[in-house]
C-alpha cells in the first residue's frame, strides 16, 4: 500500500478522489494540536510589525505563499509576495529590516535557504512554515511553525498536495487571527475590497446615493404642485423628494408611489401643501451606512427609496435600489 491510496483492489475514480480529500482533510485536522505558543509568537510578531510581511517560497509552496500574502493584505496586514529565486537576482532589494519574512518550504531545504544569510544580515525576522523542524530553514528562523511529516495524497507520495493544503490552512489561521486582533470595522474592511459584489455591498451609501442636483429637496410649506414640478425637473428623475423644515432638517418624504395612491381618491389633494400629504418622519439612513445595510432596510420595509441624512438630520441624498444596477468598478 502506498500512502493509503493503493489497495489490492483498484479504487474507482470516485473512491480514489474521496480518499484524496480524506487525506487532505486529515492533514488540516492534524494541525489543530500544533497551534501552540509558537503560533502565538508568529501572530504577535506580525501584528506588531512596523513593516510588511514578505511571503516567499518555491514551487507549489510558493503558489500557496502567494495566496497567503493576498489574504494577509486583504485583511489589513500589509504584505507582498517575493519568489525565492528572483530574490537572489535583485528582488531581495524589496525587503527591508522592518519587514518580516514568512518562508514556506515543506523540506526546509529548498532555495529559500539561500536567502537566509542575507536576511540575517539585514536583521529581518524570519517565520518559517515547514514540515521539518530540523531543517536549515527551521534552524535559522526566529519562529518555526512545524506542520509535521504530512502524508501526501499523491499515490507515489511525492507530489505536494496534503502538505501544501496544511500550509494554506496555517496561513489562513495566521491571517484571520491577526484580522480578528485588528478588530477592523466593515467600513475599514471595505477599503481593501472596492471592487466586485463584495465591494458593492460594503460601499458607504454616500458613494452610491443620488446627491447634489439629483437629490430634490423641498420646503414643507411649498404647494404640492410646485413640489411635483421639482420632482419632474430633477436630473435622473428620482421619483421622490425630501421635505425639510426651516432649519433644513428632514421632516417628510414624498414619492411617485404616494402620488399614485392619492390619485385613487380624486384630485382635490393637489391644492394642498406638501406637508399635508407627505409621509412624516420617514425611515432614513445615515450617509455613512453601508450599501448592504441600506439594501436590507429597503427589503425589510418593502420600499424602493429612502432619504439619506447626515448627523444633523439634513437630507444629503436619496438611496434608490435601482442605482445599485448602475454601479461599476
Amino acid at each position: 500500500m502506498l500512502n493509503g491510496l493503493t489497495e489490492k483492489q483498484p479504487l474507482s475514480d470516485i473512491d480514489y478522489a474521496k480518499k484524496v480529500l480524506l487525506l487532505e482533510s486529515e492533514a488540516i485536522k492534524n494541525q489543530i494540536h500544533r497551534i501552540d505558543h509558537h503560533f502565538q509568537k508568529a501572530v504577535d510578531v506580525i501584528f506588531t510589525c512596523s513593516g510588511r510581511v514578505a511571503v516567499t517560497g518555491v514551487g507549489k509552496a510558493g503558489i500557496i505563499g502567494q495566496k497567503i500574502s493576498a489574504t494577509l493584505a486583504s485583511t489589513g496586514t500589509p504584505s507582498y509576495w517575493i519568489h525565492s529565486s528572483e530574490a537572489r537576482h535583485g528582488d531581495l532589494g524589496k525587503i527591508v529590516a522592518s519587514d518580516i519574512v514568512l518562508a514556506l518550504s515543506n523540506s526546509g531545504e529548498t532555495e529559500v535557504v539561500l536567502l537566509l544569510p542575507f536576511l540575517k544580515q539585514m536583521g529581518t525576522k524570519i517565520i518559517s512554515v515547514t514540515g521539518n523542524n530540523k531543517s536549515s530553514l527551521a534552524l535559522h528562523s526566529d519562529v518555526v511553525l512545524d506542520i509535521g511529516n504530512v502524508e501526501e495524497a499523491c499515490p507515489l507520495g511525492i507530489a505536494p498536495s496534503s502538505s501544501t493544503t496544511a500550509m494554506l490552512a496555517i496561513g489562513d489561521a495566521i491571517a484571520l487571527t491577526i484580522f480578528k486582533k485588528r478588530n477592523l470595522s466593515k467600513e475599514e474592511y471595505a477599503f481593501y475590497h472596492p471592487g466586485g459584489e463584495l465591494g458593492r455591498k460594503l460601499l458607504p451609501v454616500e458613494v452610491v446615493m443620488r446627491k447634489g442636483r439629483e437629490n430634490p429637496v423641498a420646503d414643507e410649506d411649498m404647494p404640492l404642485l410646485d413640489v411635483l414640478g421639482i420632482m419632474t425637473e430633477t436630473k435622473g428623475n428620482p421619483g421622490a423628494v425630501s421635505i425639510v423644515d426651516k432649519n433644513n432638517r428632514l421632516t417628510g418624504f414624498f414619492t411617485d408611489g404616494d402620488l399614485r395612491r392619492l390619485l385613487r381618491e380624486g384630485t382635490s389633494f393637489l391644492c394642498k401643501t406638501i406637508k399635508e400629504v407627505m409621509t412624516p418622519f420617514p425611515k432614513v439612513i445615515n450617509n455613512r451606512c453601508l450599501v448592504e445595510e441600506a439594501y436590507k432596510i429597503l427589503r425589510e420595509n418593502k420600499i424602493d427609496q429612502i432619504p439619506v441624512v447626515n448627523d444633523f438630520h439634513t437630507p444629503v441624498g436619496i438611496f434608490d435600489v435601482q442605482d445599485l444596477l448602475e454601479v461599476r468598478f
